[in-house]
């Protein structure tokens, strides 16, 4: 079974600037404990949970937190040690989520998804197509597959008879690949009409170079583009196990040993960042929110593993093409 089977497609999401006490209303209403915050492509970028808005410390909080969200959603005076907890009852979504947040694509599997949940410490993943999320997986979703799973195995023909499966299809074509440098050969140079030796035949000429030159670049760019999407889409589908992580700690270790201060843990294109890599180009303190995919992931595990040891991490933009944010790098860094 894979994500799309399991999934929850009818998602209740919100955007970074709904009110707290919006959220507090559907989280009540609607009887769930969390929903993801979407950005204007419909990519996710945070996720806010019940417990983003009643706190985590008060235990007779948590024990009462229906009570504590009606109070919120309907605007009632709050306790004001609840009010500390929140700065403001003025805040929103982009103000209290969790980010960034881990997603998977369709195509990850039950397996690795419980495995995600379970290393990550979290309740749920957002699944994405094309970078927007159509559908989120929750520990609830695995237990029902698990349940209902019974003695049936997921056969490759089911698999194509699935919706969505054609879509997924042309995903793994695009990875497996990469982009194609077939097609029609460029266009020769037209021949000048006649063999005179003129002005207007070198004109020809030049024209012919000069037309040869722009199809190039276009199939340049074309397959640059190409391969930026194959990259993104596996730095979105990929995810780091356990030992994948231990073994880039051994390679930072190595470069400690060298007498080097950081390593670089990723490389990944600007555009795997919901904001392009711009709050990382200019150095705003929130540029770990713009992460997705496979840099986010590294990012948790950072802050799991290696923040409480004193590690920092950094990122910076490794090349400007054109002028805009290329690919970005990850950093670790131990370093005074």
């Amino acid at each position: 079974m894979n994500a799309r089977d399991v999934m929850t497609t009818e998602v209740v999401s919100v955007g970074p600037d709904t009110p707290i006490r919006d959220i507090a209303n559907l989280l009540l209403r609607g009887g769930i404990s969390a929903v993801p915050v979407v950005d204007g492509t419909g990519a996710p970028v945070g996720m806010v949970s019940e417990g983003d808005l009643v706190g985590r410390n008060d235990a007779d909080r948590q024990a009462r937190r229906d009570w504590w969200l009606m109070m919120l959603g309907e605007g009632e005076a709050l306790h004001p040690d609840f009010l500390a907890t929140l700065g403001s009852t003025q805040l929103r979504a982009q103000d209290v989520m969790s980010a960034p947040v881990m997603t998977v694509g369709e195509n990850v599997s039950v397996a690795e998804i419980a495995r995600i949940l379970s290393e990550h410490h979290i309740k749920r993943v957002p699944v994405l197509r094309d970078g927007r999320m159509v559908g989120i997986v929750s520990r609830a979703d695995l237990i029902k597959a698990l349940a209902s799973e019974g003695a049936e195995s997921t056969t490759p023909e089911d698999t194509k008879r699935r919706p969505g499966a054609f879509a997924r299809a042309e995903g793994a074509d695009l990875r497996a690949g990469g982009p194609s440098h077939d097609g029609p050969p460029a266009a020769e140079a037209p021949k000048p009409e006649s063999d005179a030796l003129s002005a207007q035949s070198f004109r020809h000429l030049v024209a012919g170079f000069k037309d040869v030159q722009a199809r190039q670049r276009e199939e340049a760019r074309r397959a640059a583009a190409a391969e930026r999407k194959q990259r993104m889409q596996a730095l979105l589908d990929q995810h780091i196990s356990n030992e994948s992580w231990r073994t880039l700690l051994a390679h930072a270790h190595q470069a400690a040993e060298r007498g080097q201060t950081e390593f670089l843990l990723l490389r990944f294109p600007s555009q795997l960042c919901s904001d392009g890599g711009r709050s990382i180009n200019v150095g705003e303190r929130g540029w770990p929110k713009s992460l997705r995919g496979e840099a986010a992931e590294i990012y948790l595990w950072w802050e799991q593993d290696l923040k409480p040891q004193g590690f920092h991490l950094a990122a910076r933009v490794l090349d400007f093409p054109g002028g805009m944010p290329g690919d970005i790098g990850l950093f670790l860094a131990w370093g005074e």
